[in-house]
């Protein structure tokens, strides 16, 4: 009997890039469905709050080539979250080795709280390697072009909100 298997791709998207984007549209691609989970992470202050970000999210995502994806938010332990929905798969997207240590660890950790939890590991493309949230963030602060990076839908008010706290 075949079941439905259903995979969930945390992370803080703080704000989402097309990295994201890009491991969203594989993920979608190989699973039934693909939970898109924006999380709280108190270890990590975010730059957007929760909402924003979820908002940044379905926008990029509104053109998306994939009808699976569902865009959630957790501000509780990913495990518990991962349990409650019956969810299969854990995905996460890796730009470089120092990505694989930490998401290692953290896959151990999640395997040992939740035997049934699998994770598997998408590998960033190639125009995405160097792209992560926190570059995104420190370009835009200074005003910088960042549309290369982020969608155009999203671009401007990233820029609009981050360069306020910066420049004069």
């Amino acid at each position: 009997m075949a079941t439905n298997k259903i995979a969930i791709y945390p992370g803080s998207f703080d704000p989402v890039t097309y990295g994201h984007i890009d491991i969203i549209e594989r993920a979608a691609r190989l699973f039934d469905k693909l939970i898109v989970l924006v999380s709280i992470n108190p270890v990590k202050p975010a730059s957007f709050p929760l909402e924003e970000r979820i908002d940044f999210l379905k926008r990029s995502l509104k053109h998306a080539k994939a009808d699976n994806i569902e865009i959630d938010n957790n501000k509780g332990l990913f495990i518990d979250y991962f349990k409650r929905r019956k969810a299969d798969v854990i995905v996460k997207g890796l730009r470089a080795m120092s990505d694989f240590e930490y998401e290692f660890q953290m896959a151990l950790l999640n395997k040992d709280m939740c035997h049934t939890a699998e994770t598997v590991f998408l590998s960033a493309n190639a125009a995405s390697m160097f792209l992560s949230s926190s570059a995104v963030r420190q370009i835009a602060m200074f005003g910088g072009d960042i549309s290369a990076f982020v969608p155009h839908c999203i671009a401007g008010d990233i820029i609009e909100k981050l360069k306020k706290g910066v420049l004069p």
